[in-house]
């Protein structure tokens, strides 16, 4: 029976590649078109031999020419098959995590969704479009995601969209930030002042209160993935002395002065970081225990690591991204070595590290090599507590490695 999609012909590479699960086809892997189609649409992926590999989205403009959806030949791309895939979404997300009152309810190709990303912040859905094929598609998908969502019992007052990432110029889209606003899509009212407003959200995280800023906060307003992290880090922290690096508005800080520990510092270079940290602390009364400090994380480093007084039990690294490209791998692989020789040389024997990187292009094998050259340098070794990957709503699908991006080791330094 014939498809009513123009047909991509790709190389052998390309073949490999997608049977191997990744559901990428760059352009240059494309051997032939036949059909006729328009930016986004739907199109068949053929091998040289005429073997059927998959259906995705088409986007001329972008190195990556094409993004699987499905490798079912029998599927139907209408509106029914795109509220299935919600729907396996919401519910995996409801098993794993428990709740769906804040999570990330769809998370790319993981879900079968390339260039999607649908974070849930109680009652505010922040999108992030990162695909020509989502782009023409997403007021059908929005409507869908409100109608399961209500179906659960969860209410959606808003639509907010962080479309503020470079990577849209390679799709041939522009950036921007906004609410989404269209006829039965809850919104609130326009202007400047009141769209703030409600791009602003309490969230309930591990025990604690956090005041979410979605419309200016990092990524979607919060790092959702380092959830469980936090808890495993609080478990760590009782008792101690500790030090969060990179602590943003204090997720990890927080955690570990509710968790038990005798004080915590939180340090990071922006002020109004600090400053949301500070709030937090006072929201959930820990400001006995709880102190924040806008400074440079290397200078601080390197000043504990040289002064030969070693105040702190327990240090905790969530830098950055260090690299965003294959190319500046090895920039990133100096910086995330530098941080770690300081941190290590900076704790007393038996202390603790918590350490992660947040780049899919530091690869866990480089990090991994990283930290013993580090330890090496610092002429400590390290015991491993634990290793962790992002929260079960980040899921990793195996085949594609981007998803497989955070990584978190817990050690003694001894």
């Amino acid at each position: 029976m014939s498809r009513p999609y123009a047909e991509f012909t790709v190389s052998q590479k390309a073949e490999r590649s997608l049977r191997s699960g990744h559901p990428w086809v760059y352009a240059d892997e494309v051997r032939g078109v036949a059909g006729e189609y328009s930016g986004g649409d739907i199109v068949d992926v053929i091998s040289e031999k005429g073997r059927w590999l998959g259906a995705g989205f088409v986007n001329d403009e972008s190195k990556i020419r094409v993004r699987l959806v499905s490798r079912n030949a029998n599927d139907k791309f209408d509106e029914n098959f795109w509220e299935r895939r919600i729907r396996y979404a919401v519910s995996y997300r409801k098993t794993v995590m428990g709740s769906l009152d804040t999570c990330r309810l769809i998370y790319g190709e993981a879900d079968s969704f390339p260039g999607f990303t649908v974070d849930k912040y109680e009652d505010l859905l922040v999108t992030q479009v990162l695909s020509l094929g989502v782009e023409v598609r997403k007021d059908m998908l929005y409507r869908i995601l409100i109608r399961v969502l209500a179906e659960e019992g969860q209410n959606v007052r808003g639509i907010l969209e962080r479309c503020d990432v470079p990577v849209r110029k390679k799709e041939g889209l522009e950036e921007y930030k906004a609410f989404y606003r269209a006829d039965g899509i809850p919104a609130p009212e326009k202007g400047e002042d009141a769209e703030a407003r409600a791009a602003k959200v309490t969230i309930l995280e591990n025990g604690l209160y956090y005041d979410i800023d979605c419309l200016n906060g990092q990524k979607t307003g919060y790092f959702l993935d380092q959830k469980f992290n936090r808890a495993a880090a609080a478990r760590i922290g009782r008792g101690l002395n500790v030090l969060d690096c990179f602590c943003n508005i204090g997720g990890f800080s927080l955690n570990c002065a509710a968790g038990g520990a005798a004080h915590v510092t939180g340090v990071d270079i922006s002020e109004l970081a600090v400053a949301a940290a500070r709030a937090g602390a006072k929201k959930n009364g820990l400001t006995e225990n709880c102190e924040f400090v806008a400074a440079d994380v290397f200078d601080m480093l390197t000043d504990l690591a040289s002064c030969g007084k070693k105040p702190y039990d327990f240090i905790i690294l969530d830098p950055p991204a260090f690299t965003k490209s294959r190319e500046t791998a090895k920039d990133a692989y100096r910086g995330y070595k530098d941080i770690n020789l300081r941190a290590m040389r900076a704790l007393p024997r038996g202390g603790y590290l918590a350490t992660c990187s947040c780049s899919h292009f530091m690869t866990d094998e480089m990090f991994r090599q990283m930290l013993t050259e580090a330890a090496a340098d610092a002429s400590v070794s390290l015991r491993q507590i634990e290793q962790r990957l992002a929260a079960p709503d980040h899921p990793v699908l195996w085949g594609v490695p981007e998803t497989e991006y955070l990584k978190f080791y817990l050690f003694q330094v001894v």
